[in-house]
Protein backbone atom coordinates (compact mmCIF):
# COMPACT_ATOMS: atom_id res chain seq x y z
CA UNK A 1 0.00 0.00 0.00
CA UNK A 2 1.81 3.77 -1.32
CA UNK A 3 1.88 6.37 1.16
CA UNK A 4 -1.13 7.95 -0.55
CA UNK A 5 -3.38 4.94 -0.15
CA UNK A 6 -2.31 4.83 3.80
CA UNK A 7 -2.89 8.69 4.33
CA UNK A 8 -6.71 7.93 2.87
CA UNK A 9 -6.89 4.63 5.42
CA UNK A 10 -6.31 6.92 8.33
CA UNK A 11 -8.71 9.75 7.33
CA UNK A 12 -11.30 6.69 6.67
CA UNK A 13 -10.74 5.35 9.65
CA UNK A 14 -10.98 9.18 11.95
CA UNK A 15 -14.13 9.25 9.58
CA UNK A 16 -15.31 5.67 11.38
CA UNK A 17 -14.21 6.67 14.71
CA UNK A 18 -15.96 10.22 15.13
CA UNK A 19 -19.25 8.95 13.85
CA UNK A 20 -19.13 6.33 16.32
CA UNK A 21 -18.63 8.61 19.14
CA UNK A 22 -21.06 11.17 17.98
CA UNK A 23 -23.90 8.69 17.52
CA UNK A 24 -22.88 7.78 21.59
CA UNK A 25 -22.62 11.47 22.11
CA UNK A 26 -25.88 11.63 24.56
CA UNK A 27 -25.18 7.91 26.17
CA UNK A 28 -22.10 9.51 27.40
CA UNK A 29 -24.04 11.82 29.84
CA UNK A 30 -26.01 9.13 31.03
CA UNK A 31 -23.16 6.89 31.99
CA UNK A 32 -21.22 9.83 34.13
CA UNK A 33 -24.68 9.71 35.86
CA UNK A 34 -24.63 6.32 36.58
CA UNK A 35 -21.19 6.14 37.76
CA UNK A 36 -21.40 9.64 39.92
CA UNK A 37 -24.72 7.28 41.76
CA UNK A 38 -22.54 4.45 42.46
CA UNK A 39 -19.55 6.19 44.02
CA UNK A 40 -22.01 8.27 46.32
CA UNK A 41 -22.73 4.84 47.40
CA UNK A 42 -19.59 4.17 48.33
CA UNK A 43 -17.49 7.47 49.20
CA UNK A 44 -18.04 10.77 50.48
CA UNK A 45 -20.59 12.33 48.60
CA UNK A 46 -18.48 15.57 48.17
CA UNK A 47 -15.88 13.76 46.26
CA UNK A 48 -18.75 11.97 43.99
CA UNK A 49 -19.92 15.24 43.36
CA UNK A 50 -16.50 16.81 42.45
CA UNK A 51 -15.79 13.48 40.21
CA UNK A 52 -19.30 14.05 38.38
CA UNK A 53 -19.09 17.38 37.61
CA UNK A 54 -15.15 17.51 37.00
CA UNK A 55 -16.20 14.47 34.09
CA UNK A 56 -19.30 16.38 32.46
CA UNK A 57 -16.48 19.29 32.27
CA UNK A 58 -14.09 16.98 30.73
CA UNK A 59 -17.31 15.35 28.49
CA UNK A 60 -18.37 18.87 27.16
CA UNK A 61 -14.97 20.05 25.89
CA UNK A 62 -14.27 16.51 24.53
CA UNK A 63 -17.72 16.87 22.61
CA UNK A 64 -17.19 20.16 21.22
CA UNK A 65 -13.99 18.88 20.06
CA UNK A 66 -15.25 16.03 18.36
CA UNK A 67 -17.66 17.93 16.31
CA UNK A 68 -15.63 20.64 15.50
CA UNK A 69 -13.48 17.54 13.82
CA UNK A 70 -16.01 15.85 12.60
CA UNK A 71 -16.46 19.35 10.14
CA UNK A 72 -13.15 18.78 8.77
CA UNK A 73 -13.06 14.87 8.82
CA UNK A 74 -11.56 15.44 5.22
CA UNK A 75 -8.31 15.54 7.10
CA UNK A 76 -6.35 13.37 9.59
CA UNK A 77 -6.18 14.50 12.97
CA UNK A 78 -3.17 12.98 13.73
CA UNK A 79 -2.25 12.89 17.45
CA UNK A 80 -4.68 15.52 18.68
CA UNK A 81 -7.73 13.53 18.82
CA UNK A 82 -6.35 10.58 20.51
CA UNK A 83 -4.36 13.37 23.19
CA UNK A 84 -7.56 15.12 24.28
CA UNK A 85 -9.73 11.70 24.44
CA UNK A 86 -6.57 10.55 26.67
CA UNK A 87 -6.69 13.41 28.88
CA UNK A 88 -10.86 13.11 29.36
CA UNK A 89 -10.44 9.13 30.09
CA UNK A 90 -8.03 10.47 33.20
CA UNK A 91 -11.40 11.60 34.69
CA UNK A 92 -13.43 8.65 33.85
CA UNK A 93 -9.90 6.59 35.30
CA UNK A 94 -10.58 8.46 38.67
CA UNK A 95 -13.86 7.13 39.40
CA UNK A 96 -12.62 3.13 40.03
CA UNK A 97 -9.67 4.66 41.98
CA UNK A 98 -12.05 6.44 44.38
CA UNK A 99 -14.17 3.23 44.78
CA UNK A 100 -11.28 1.30 45.38
CA UNK A 101 -9.49 3.36 48.10
CA UNK A 102 -12.98 4.36 49.52
CA UNK A 103 -13.12 1.58 52.03
CA UNK A 104 -16.83 0.80 51.81
CA UNK A 105 -18.50 -2.36 51.88
CA UNK A 106 -18.48 -3.57 48.20
CA UNK A 107 -16.56 -0.37 47.25
CA UNK A 108 -13.24 -2.86 45.72
CA UNK A 109 -16.03 -5.20 43.43
CA UNK A 110 -17.37 -1.88 42.07
CA UNK A 111 -13.99 -0.51 41.23
CA UNK A 112 -13.15 -3.54 38.93
CA UNK A 113 -16.57 -3.37 37.74
CA UNK A 114 -15.95 0.45 37.01
CA UNK A 115 -12.92 -0.58 35.02
CA UNK A 116 -14.14 -3.19 33.29
CA UNK A 117 -16.65 -0.69 31.91
CA UNK A 118 -14.58 1.28 31.20
CA UNK A 119 -12.31 -0.19 28.86
CA UNK A 120 -15.21 -1.90 27.06
CA UNK A 121 -16.34 1.84 26.74
CA UNK A 122 -13.37 2.75 25.26
CA UNK A 123 -12.56 0.01 22.83
CA UNK A 124 -16.73 -0.05 21.87
CA UNK A 125 -16.18 3.33 20.85
CA UNK A 126 -12.57 3.09 19.04
CA UNK A 127 -13.28 -0.72 17.69
CA UNK A 128 -11.94 0.61 14.09
CA UNK A 129 -8.62 1.64 15.38
CA UNK A 130 -7.49 -0.79 18.35
CA UNK A 131 -4.07 0.78 18.57
CA UNK A 132 -5.63 4.32 19.53
CA UNK A 133 -7.96 2.64 21.98
CA UNK A 134 -5.30 0.95 23.49
CA UNK A 135 -3.93 4.74 23.93
CA UNK A 136 -6.95 6.10 25.29
CA UNK A 137 -7.90 3.71 27.28
CA UNK A 138 -3.93 3.92 29.08
CA UNK A 139 -5.28 5.87 32.31
CA UNK A 140 -7.45 2.65 32.66
CA UNK A 141 -4.26 0.69 32.76
CA UNK A 142 -2.69 3.19 34.99
CA UNK A 143 -6.02 2.88 37.80
CA UNK A 144 -5.40 -0.96 37.08
CA UNK A 145 -2.00 -1.07 38.31
CA UNK A 146 -2.00 1.83 41.20
CA UNK A 147 -5.02 -0.90 42.32
CA UNK A 148 -2.55 -3.46 41.63
CA UNK A 149 -0.10 -2.31 43.90
CA UNK A 150 -2.24 -0.90 46.85
CA UNK A 151 -3.53 -4.51 46.98
CA UNK A 152 0.18 -6.37 47.76
CA UNK A 153 0.57 -8.25 50.38
CA UNK A 154 -3.31 -8.78 50.77
CA UNK A 155 -5.86 -11.35 50.16
CA UNK A 156 -7.28 -9.50 47.58
CA UNK A 157 -4.00 -9.44 45.51
CA UNK A 158 -4.44 -12.45 43.48
CA UNK A 159 -7.75 -12.51 42.48
CA UNK A 160 -7.40 -8.81 41.44
CA UNK A 161 -4.77 -10.44 39.05
CA UNK A 162 -7.00 -13.29 37.90
CA UNK A 163 -9.76 -11.04 37.14
CA UNK A 164 -7.13 -8.65 33.99
CA UNK A 165 -6.39 -11.95 31.66
CA UNK A 166 -10.25 -12.15 31.42
CA UNK A 167 -10.76 -8.79 31.15
CA UNK A 168 -8.39 -8.09 28.70
CA UNK A 169 -9.00 -11.64 26.71
CA UNK A 170 -12.59 -10.37 26.09
CA UNK A 171 -11.12 -7.12 24.80
CA UNK A 172 -8.93 -8.99 22.41
CA UNK A 173 -12.06 -11.10 21.47
CA UNK A 174 -13.91 -7.76 20.82
CA UNK A 175 -10.99 -6.37 18.67
CA UNK A 176 -10.52 -9.82 16.55
CA UNK A 177 -14.36 -9.87 15.81
CA UNK A 178 -14.93 -6.13 14.70
CA UNK A 179 -11.60 -6.24 12.69
CA UNK A 180 -12.88 -9.53 10.85
CA UNK A 181 -16.76 -7.92 10.49
CA UNK A 182 -14.98 -4.92 9.14
CA UNK A 183 -12.79 -7.00 6.52
CA UNK A 184 -16.43 -9.02 5.15
CA UNK A 185 -17.62 -5.23 5.08
CA UNK A 186 -15.20 -3.91 2.77
CA UNK A 187 -14.89 -6.83 1.02
CA UNK A 188 -18.57 -6.64 0.19
CA UNK A 189 -18.36 -2.64 -0.53
CA UNK A 190 -15.83 -3.37 -2.92
CA UNK A 191 -17.90 -6.39 -4.47
CA UNK A 192 -20.90 -3.92 -4.74
CA UNK A 193 -19.09 -0.89 -6.50
CA UNK A 194 -17.30 -3.52 -8.83
CA UNK A 195 -20.63 -4.31 -9.59
CA UNK A 196 -21.90 -0.90 -9.48
CA UNK A 197 -19.49 -0.26 -11.99
CA UNK A 198 -20.00 -2.81 -14.43
CA UNK A 199 -23.59 -1.85 -14.59
CA UNK A 200 -22.87 1.67 -15.59
CA UNK A 201 -20.48 0.41 -18.30
CA UNK A 202 -23.22 -1.65 -19.02
CA UNK A 203 -25.79 0.97 -18.87
CA UNK A 204 -23.33 3.23 -20.87
CA UNK A 205 -23.01 0.93 -23.64
CA UNK A 206 -26.46 0.14 -24.10
CA UNK A 207 -27.11 4.02 -24.17
CA UNK A 208 -24.24 4.65 -26.66
CA UNK A 209 -25.86 2.00 -28.49
CA UNK A 210 -29.21 3.69 -28.89
CA UNK A 211 -28.16 6.44 -29.60
CA UNK A 212 -26.27 4.93 -32.41
CA UNK A 213 -29.51 2.99 -33.45
CA UNK A 214 -31.24 6.50 -33.79
CA UNK A 215 -28.91 8.63 -35.65
CA UNK A 216 -28.30 5.58 -38.02
CA UNK A 217 -32.32 5.60 -38.10
CA UNK A 218 -32.71 9.70 -38.41
CA UNK A 219 -29.82 9.91 -41.33
CA UNK A 220 -31.06 6.90 -43.01
CA UNK A 221 -34.65 8.44 -43.02
CA UNK A 222 -33.60 11.64 -43.76
CA UNK A 223 -31.49 10.84 -46.79
CA UNK A 224 -34.44 8.66 -48.05
CA UNK A 225 -36.37 11.32 -48.31
CA UNK A 226 -34.49 13.36 -51.15
CA UNK A 227 -35.27 10.33 -53.49
CA UNK A 228 -38.64 10.02 -52.80
CA UNK A 229 -39.13 13.45 -53.44
CA UNK A 230 -38.28 12.75 -56.96
CA UNK A 231 -40.86 9.90 -56.82
CA UNK A 232 -43.73 11.13 -55.84
CA UNK A 233 -42.98 14.88 -57.65
CA UNK A 234 -42.84 12.61 -60.82
CA UNK A 235 -46.22 10.40 -60.59
CA UNK A 236 -47.44 14.02 -59.14
CA UNK A 237 -46.51 15.28 -62.84
CA UNK A 238 -47.36 12.51 -64.50
CA UNK A 239 -50.87 12.73 -62.99
CA UNK A 240 -51.64 15.95 -65.03
CA UNK A 241 -50.76 14.32 -68.74
CA UNK A 242 -52.64 11.94 -71.06
CA UNK A 243 -52.77 8.88 -69.49
CA UNK A 244 -54.89 5.53 -70.57
CA UNK A 245 -56.66 3.56 -67.63
CA UNK A 246 -53.88 1.13 -66.93
CA UNK A 247 -51.19 4.13 -67.03
CA UNK A 248 -53.45 5.82 -64.31
CA UNK A 249 -53.93 2.87 -62.16
CA UNK A 250 -50.27 2.17 -62.45
CA UNK A 251 -49.30 5.82 -61.45
CA UNK A 252 -51.92 5.65 -58.56
CA UNK A 253 -49.98 2.93 -57.07
CA UNK A 254 -46.80 4.61 -57.12
CA UNK A 255 -48.42 7.76 -55.26
CA UNK A 256 -50.27 5.32 -53.06
CA UNK A 257 -46.79 2.99 -51.85
CA UNK A 258 -44.69 6.69 -51.80
CA UNK A 259 -47.07 8.27 -49.50
CA UNK A 260 -47.18 5.00 -47.41
CA UNK A 261 -43.62 4.92 -47.41
CA UNK A 262 -43.22 8.81 -46.58
CA UNK A 263 -45.45 8.09 -43.36
CA UNK A 264 -43.27 5.53 -42.32
CA UNK A 265 -39.93 7.68 -42.68
CA UNK A 266 -41.69 10.35 -40.83
CA UNK A 267 -42.90 8.00 -38.32
CA UNK A 268 -39.02 6.68 -37.97
CA UNK A 269 -37.61 10.00 -37.74
CA UNK A 270 -40.47 11.20 -35.00
CA UNK A 271 -39.83 8.12 -33.01
CA UNK A 272 -35.73 8.86 -32.93
CA UNK A 273 -36.33 12.60 -31.94
CA UNK A 274 -38.25 11.28 -29.56
CA UNK A 275 -35.69 9.05 -27.59
CA UNK A 276 -33.20 11.53 -28.35
CA UNK A 277 -35.39 14.19 -26.56
CA UNK A 278 -34.98 16.52 -29.47
CA UNK A 279 -38.85 17.05 -30.87
CA UNK A 280 -40.74 19.92 -29.80
CA UNK A 281 -44.28 20.49 -29.61
CA UNK A 282 -46.03 23.42 -30.77
CA UNK A 283 -49.26 25.47 -29.45
CA UNK A 284 -51.49 26.84 -31.71
CA UNK A 285 -55.22 27.85 -32.40
CA UNK A 286 -56.75 24.35 -33.54
CA UNK A 287 -60.86 24.72 -34.92
CA UNK A 288 -62.12 21.26 -33.85
CA UNK A 289 -65.02 21.39 -36.54
CA UNK A 290 -62.62 22.16 -39.75
CA UNK A 291 -60.17 19.97 -37.96
CA UNK A 292 -62.14 17.11 -37.71
CA UNK A 293 -63.43 17.46 -40.94
CA UNK A 294 -59.73 16.68 -42.19
CA UNK A 295 -60.26 13.30 -40.73
CA UNK A 296 -63.58 12.10 -43.10
CA UNK A 297 -62.07 13.91 -45.91
CA UNK A 298 -59.18 11.37 -45.97
CA UNK A 299 -60.61 8.19 -44.80
CA UNK A 300 -64.10 8.43 -46.13
CA UNK A 301 -62.83 7.47 -49.38
CA UNK A 302 -60.40 4.67 -48.09
CA UNK A 303 -63.28 2.99 -46.46
CA UNK A 304 -65.86 2.60 -48.64
CA UNK A 305 -63.35 1.09 -51.20
CA UNK A 306 -63.82 -1.75 -48.28
CA UNK A 307 -67.29 -1.32 -48.34
CA UNK A 308 -66.64 -0.18 -44.85
CA UNK A 309 -69.08 3.05 -43.56
CA UNK A 310 -66.88 5.89 -41.82
CA UNK A 311 -68.59 8.15 -39.44
CA UNK A 312 -67.11 11.51 -37.67
CA UNK A 313 -69.06 12.97 -34.89
CA UNK A 314 -68.53 16.00 -32.95
CA UNK A 315 -70.13 15.84 -29.81
CA UNK A 316 -72.15 19.27 -28.21
CA UNK A 317 -69.96 19.51 -25.54
CA UNK A 318 -66.73 19.91 -27.92
CA UNK A 319 -65.04 23.53 -27.69
CA UNK A 320 -64.84 25.25 -30.84
CA UNK A 321 -60.92 26.29 -30.58
CA UNK A 322 -58.35 25.04 -28.45
CA UNK A 323 -54.62 25.65 -27.96
CA UNK A 324 -52.82 22.13 -29.28
CA UNK A 325 -50.00 21.06 -31.75
CA UNK A 326 -52.65 19.96 -34.65
CA UNK A 327 -49.83 18.23 -36.76
CA UNK A 328 -49.21 16.07 -33.40
CA UNK A 329 -52.44 15.85 -32.77
CA UNK A 330 -53.59 14.67 -36.58
CA UNK A 331 -50.52 11.94 -36.79
CA UNK A 332 -52.21 10.36 -33.53
CA UNK A 333 -55.65 10.18 -34.79
CA UNK A 334 -54.21 8.98 -38.68
CA UNK A 335 -52.55 6.46 -37.10
CA UNK A 336 -55.47 5.30 -34.54
CA UNK A 337 -57.63 5.11 -38.31
CA UNK A 338 -55.35 3.76 -40.27
CA UNK A 339 -55.58 0.53 -38.13
CA UNK A 340 -59.15 0.92 -37.67
CA UNK A 341 -59.75 1.09 -41.34
CA UNK A 342 -57.18 -1.70 -42.05
CA UNK A 343 -58.33 -4.05 -39.76
CA UNK A 344 -61.79 -3.56 -40.25
CA UNK A 345 -63.77 -5.93 -43.20
CA UNK A 346 -67.62 -4.90 -42.41
CA UNK A 347 -69.26 -2.67 -40.75
CA UNK A 348 -68.07 0.63 -39.56
CA UNK A 349 -65.24 3.16 -38.56
CA UNK A 350 -66.32 5.97 -35.91
CA UNK A 351 -64.30 8.79 -35.10
CA UNK A 352 -66.08 10.49 -31.50
CA UNK A 353 -64.52 14.16 -30.95
CA UNK A 354 -65.48 15.09 -27.46
CA UNK A 355 -64.53 16.90 -23.98
CA UNK A 356 -64.92 16.72 -20.86
CA UNK A 357 -65.44 20.80 -19.29
CA UNK A 358 -62.50 21.31 -16.48
CA UNK A 359 -62.87 24.97 -15.84
CA UNK A 360 -63.59 27.90 -17.91
CA UNK A 361 -60.35 27.40 -19.64
CA UNK A 362 -59.49 24.14 -19.96
CA UNK A 363 -60.81 20.96 -20.98
CA UNK A 364 -60.36 17.46 -21.63
CA UNK A 365 -60.32 16.79 -25.22
CA UNK A 366 -60.82 12.77 -26.22
CA UNK A 367 -60.42 11.34 -29.41
CA UNK A 368 -62.37 8.09 -29.41
CA UNK A 369 -62.00 5.22 -32.71
CA UNK A 370 -63.95 2.37 -32.92
CA UNK A 371 -64.21 -0.31 -34.96
CA UNK A 372 -66.06 -3.92 -35.80
CA UNK A 373 -63.22 -5.55 -36.51
CA UNK A 374 -61.59 -8.49 -35.43
CA UNK A 375 -60.33 -7.62 -31.98
CA UNK A 376 -57.43 -8.70 -29.85
CA UNK A 377 -57.04 -11.16 -26.92
CA UNK A 378 -56.71 -9.93 -23.70
CA UNK A 379 -53.32 -11.22 -24.03
CA UNK A 380 -51.94 -9.69 -27.11
CA UNK A 381 -53.08 -6.15 -25.28
CA UNK A 382 -49.93 -6.07 -23.78
CA UNK A 383 -47.86 -6.28 -27.52
CA UNK A 384 -49.78 -3.10 -29.25
CA UNK A 385 -47.34 -0.40 -27.98
CA UNK A 386 -43.53 -2.36 -28.33
CA UNK A 387 -41.79 -0.82 -30.98
CA UNK A 388 -41.67 -2.63 -34.54
CA UNK A 389 -43.92 -5.33 -32.88
CA UNK A 390 -46.83 -6.98 -34.39
CA UNK A 391 -49.74 -8.81 -33.20
CA UNK A 392 -49.44 -11.44 -35.43
CA UNK A 393 -45.86 -11.54 -36.29
CA UNK A 394 -46.26 -14.94 -38.20
CA UNK A 395 -44.95 -14.92 -41.94
CA UNK A 396 -48.45 -15.40 -42.54
CA UNK A 397 -49.62 -12.83 -41.25
CA UNK A 398 -52.85 -11.02 -43.32
CA UNK A 399 -51.86 -7.36 -42.51
CA UNK A 400 -48.38 -5.59 -43.24
CA UNK A 401 -46.91 -2.95 -41.35
CA UNK A 402 -43.90 -2.22 -39.61
CA UNK A 403 -45.22 -2.00 -35.60
CA UNK A 404 -44.47 1.71 -35.06
CA UNK A 405 -47.54 3.40 -35.13
CA UNK A 406 -49.01 2.68 -31.86
CA UNK A 407 -45.59 3.23 -30.20
CA UNK A 408 -45.23 6.31 -31.27
CA UNK A 409 -48.75 7.46 -31.11
CA UNK A 410 -48.68 6.86 -27.38
CA UNK A 411 -45.03 8.54 -26.57
CA UNK A 412 -46.84 11.74 -28.98
CA UNK A 413 -49.50 11.35 -26.30
CA UNK A 414 -47.44 11.59 -23.21
CA UNK A 415 -45.19 14.03 -24.48
CA UNK A 416 -48.37 16.18 -24.31
CA UNK A 417 -49.34 14.99 -20.86
CA UNK A 418 -52.03 13.04 -22.31
CA UNK A 419 -53.03 9.14 -22.48
CA UNK A 420 -53.83 6.70 -25.07
CA UNK A 421 -55.88 4.06 -24.03
CA UNK A 422 -57.78 1.03 -25.69
CA UNK A 423 -60.56 -1.44 -24.86
CA UNK A 424 -61.14 -4.57 -27.08
CA UNK A 425 -63.23 -7.59 -27.61
CA UNK A 426 -62.16 -10.61 -29.88
CA UNK A 427 -64.81 -10.64 -32.68
CA UNK A 428 -66.72 -7.60 -31.73
CA UNK A 429 -63.77 -4.79 -32.60
CA UNK A 430 -62.04 -2.41 -30.82
CA UNK A 431 -61.82 1.13 -29.64
CA UNK A 432 -59.20 3.49 -28.85
CA UNK A 433 -59.24 6.74 -26.79
CA UNK A 434 -56.52 9.14 -27.34
CA UNK A 435 -57.10 12.06 -24.66
CA UNK A 436 -55.32 15.60 -23.72
CA UNK A 437 -55.79 18.30 -21.26
CA UNK A 438 -56.02 21.71 -23.93
CA UNK A 439 -56.31 24.98 -22.74
CA UNK A 440 -59.71 26.33 -24.99
CA UNK A 441 -59.99 29.60 -26.81
CA UNK A 442 -63.63 29.59 -27.76
CA UNK A 443 -66.29 27.06 -26.25
CA UNK A 444 -68.70 28.36 -29.47
CA UNK A 445 -67.99 29.53 -32.93
CA UNK A 446 -67.93 32.79 -33.69
CA UNK A 447 -69.94 33.68 -36.92
CA UNK A 448 -67.58 33.19 -39.42
CA UNK A 449 -67.69 35.61 -42.29
CA UNK A 450 -66.82 35.53 -46.34
CA UNK A 451 -63.65 35.50 -46.97
CA UNK A 452 -62.57 38.84 -49.04
CA UNK A 453 -60.39 37.80 -51.95
CA UNK A 454 -59.33 39.87 -54.99
CA UNK A 455 -58.16 38.42 -58.67
CA UNK A 456 -54.46 38.85 -59.26
CA UNK A 457 -53.15 38.75 -62.75
CA UNK A 458 -49.53 38.17 -61.82
CA UNK A 459 -48.49 37.13 -65.56
CA UNK A 460 -45.17 35.31 -66.31
CA UNK A 461 -43.00 35.00 -63.00
CA UNK A 462 -38.80 34.37 -62.78
CA UNK A 463 -38.22 31.49 -60.41
CA UNK A 464 -34.44 30.77 -59.60
CA UNK A 465 -34.32 27.18 -58.31
CA UNK A 466 -31.04 26.42 -56.26
CA UNK A 467 -31.34 22.60 -55.86
CA UNK A 468 -28.46 19.99 -55.82
CA UNK A 469 -30.63 17.07 -56.76
CA UNK A 470 -31.29 16.57 -61.07
CA UNK A 471 -34.40 15.18 -60.55
CA UNK A 472 -36.26 17.91 -57.73
CA UNK A 473 -35.05 20.35 -60.22
CA UNK A 474 -36.48 18.77 -63.29
CA UNK A 475 -39.76 18.48 -61.12
CA UNK A 476 -40.04 21.87 -60.04
CA UNK A 477 -39.16 23.37 -63.16
CA UNK A 478 -41.93 21.04 -65.35
CA UNK A 479 -44.42 22.22 -62.75
CA UNK A 480 -43.36 26.08 -62.86
CA UNK A 481 -43.69 25.74 -66.97
CA UNK A 482 -46.67 23.90 -66.98
CA UNK A 483 -48.25 27.40 -65.15
CA UNK A 484 -46.28 29.57 -67.96
CA UNK A 485 -43.44 30.90 -65.59
CA UNK A 486 -39.71 31.05 -66.37
CA UNK A 487 -37.63 28.48 -64.03
CA UNK A 488 -33.65 29.08 -63.74
CA UNK A 489 -32.10 26.51 -62.20
CA UNK A 490 -28.76 26.27 -60.11
CA UNK A 491 -27.23 23.41 -58.43
CA UNK A 492 -25.92 25.13 -55.69
CA UNK A 493 -25.77 27.70 -53.40
CA UNK A 494 -22.78 29.38 -54.60
CA UNK A 495 -23.66 28.65 -57.90
CA UNK A 496 -27.64 30.58 -57.23
CA UNK A 497 -25.81 33.47 -55.28
CA UNK A 498 -23.60 34.62 -58.36
CA UNK A 499 -26.58 33.98 -60.26
CA UNK A 500 -28.90 35.99 -58.11
CA UNK A 501 -26.18 38.92 -58.20
CA UNK A 502 -26.60 39.26 -61.92
CA UNK A 503 -30.25 39.37 -62.61
CA UNK A 504 -33.52 39.85 -61.16
CA UNK A 505 -35.81 36.90 -59.84
CA UNK A 506 -39.23 37.36 -58.64
CA UNK A 507 -38.87 34.38 -56.29
CA UNK A 508 -35.77 32.36 -55.10
CA UNK A 509 -36.45 28.69 -54.27
CA UNK A 510 -33.42 27.37 -51.92
CA UNK A 511 -32.12 24.12 -50.77
CA UNK A 512 -30.61 23.65 -47.22
CA UNK A 513 -29.01 20.64 -47.56
CA UNK A 514 -26.22 21.35 -51.10
CA UNK A 515 -22.28 20.92 -51.83
CA UNK A 516 -19.88 23.80 -52.25
CA UNK A 517 -22.32 26.34 -50.18
CA UNK A 518 -25.66 25.14 -48.73
CA UNK A 519 -28.77 27.26 -48.81
CA UNK A 520 -28.63 28.80 -45.05
CA UNK A 521 -25.14 30.57 -45.91
CA UNK A 522 -26.15 31.73 -49.72
CA UNK A 523 -29.72 33.41 -48.32
CA UNK A 524 -27.75 34.97 -45.65
CA UNK A 525 -24.97 36.48 -48.35
CA UNK A 526 -27.96 37.48 -50.90
CA UNK A 527 -29.48 39.51 -47.58
CA UNK A 528 -26.42 40.87 -46.57
CA UNK A 529 -24.96 42.13 -49.73
CA UNK A 530 -26.44 44.84 -52.19
CA UNK A 531 -27.94 43.28 -55.41
CA UNK A 532 -31.22 42.50 -57.55
CA UNK A 533 -32.86 40.58 -55.03
CA UNK A 534 -31.76 41.24 -51.54
CA UNK A 535 -35.36 41.93 -51.35
CA UNK A 536 -36.39 38.80 -53.58
CA UNK A 537 -38.69 36.49 -51.55
CA UNK A 538 -36.84 33.41 -50.40
CA UNK A 539 -38.46 29.92 -49.98
CA UNK A 540 -36.38 27.43 -48.22
CA UNK A 541 -36.67 23.82 -49.40
CA UNK A 542 -35.82 21.44 -47.12
CA UNK A 543 -35.98 17.44 -46.45
CA UNK A 544 -36.62 17.83 -42.29
CA UNK A 545 -39.84 18.28 -41.06
CA UNK A 546 -38.43 19.70 -37.72
CA UNK A 547 -39.76 23.13 -36.40
CA UNK A 548 -36.06 24.15 -35.41
CA UNK A 549 -34.52 23.43 -38.98
CA UNK A 550 -37.50 25.74 -40.70
CA UNK A 551 -36.67 28.59 -37.80
CA UNK A 552 -33.13 28.34 -38.99
CA UNK A 553 -34.14 29.07 -42.25
CA UNK A 554 -36.37 31.97 -41.29
CA UNK A 555 -33.49 33.25 -39.36
CA UNK A 556 -31.39 33.23 -42.54
CA UNK A 557 -33.36 35.70 -43.83
CA UNK A 558 -35.72 33.34 -45.83
CA UNK A 559 -39.69 34.53 -45.91
CA UNK A 560 -41.04 30.68 -45.88
CA UNK A 561 -40.20 27.16 -45.86
CA UNK A 562 -41.79 23.99 -47.66
CA UNK A 563 -40.76 20.31 -47.08
CA UNK A 564 -39.77 18.08 -49.56
CA UNK A 565 -42.08 16.25 -51.29
CA UNK A 566 -43.13 19.54 -52.43
CA UNK A 567 -46.97 20.21 -51.94
CA UNK A 568 -47.40 22.23 -55.10
CA UNK A 569 -50.91 23.30 -53.80
CA UNK A 570 -49.04 25.07 -51.08
CA UNK A 571 -46.84 26.42 -53.03
CA UNK A 572 -49.32 27.55 -55.38
CA UNK A 573 -50.56 29.44 -52.54
CA UNK A 574 -47.20 30.88 -51.85
CA UNK A 575 -47.27 32.26 -55.48
CA UNK A 576 -50.34 33.78 -55.46
CA UNK A 577 -48.85 35.94 -52.60
CA UNK A 578 -46.04 37.21 -54.46
CA UNK A 579 -47.81 40.55 -54.74
CA UNK A 580 -47.32 41.02 -51.35
CA UNK A 581 -43.52 40.63 -51.48
CA UNK A 582 -41.64 39.32 -48.34
CA UNK A 583 -43.90 40.03 -46.20
CA UNK A 584 -46.98 38.73 -47.90
CA UNK A 585 -44.52 34.80 -48.16
CA UNK A 586 -44.43 35.37 -44.31
CA UNK A 587 -47.88 35.46 -43.45
CA UNK A 588 -47.44 32.31 -45.60
CA UNK A 589 -45.77 31.01 -43.31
Amino acid sequence: MGEHDKARARINDAAQVLQSILQTHYLRYWLITSWALALLATVNPVWAILWFAGTLTAGAIRSAFEKHLAAKVGSDYGLIFPAVATATTCAWAAAPVLAWFSGAPFAQPLAVGLLASGYILVFSQMRNSPKQAMVISSPYTLAALVMAISAWGTPVFWPFMAVMPFLWSSLFVLTIMTLSQNVKIEAFQDHQAHLIEELEQSRDKADAANRAKSAFLAVISHELRTPMNGVLGAAQLLTSTRLDPTQKEYVSIVRNSGDNLMALLNDILDLTRIEADRLELESTEIELAEFSSRFERTWAGRASEKDVRFVVEVDESTPASVLGDPARTAQIVHNLLSNAVKFTEEGEVRLTVSADRLSERRARLKFQVADTGPGIAPEHLEKLFRPFTQVDGSSTRRFGGAGIGLTLSQKLAQMMDGGLEVESEPGKGSVFTFSLEVDVRAWHAAQVQAPVTAELDQGQIRVLVVEDHPVNRMIVEAWLASAGHVAVAAENGQIGLEMAMAQPFDLILMDVNMPVMDGLTATSRLRAEDGPNRETPVVVLSASARSEDHEAGLAAGADAYLNKPIDFRLFAEMLARLPGGREGLREAA
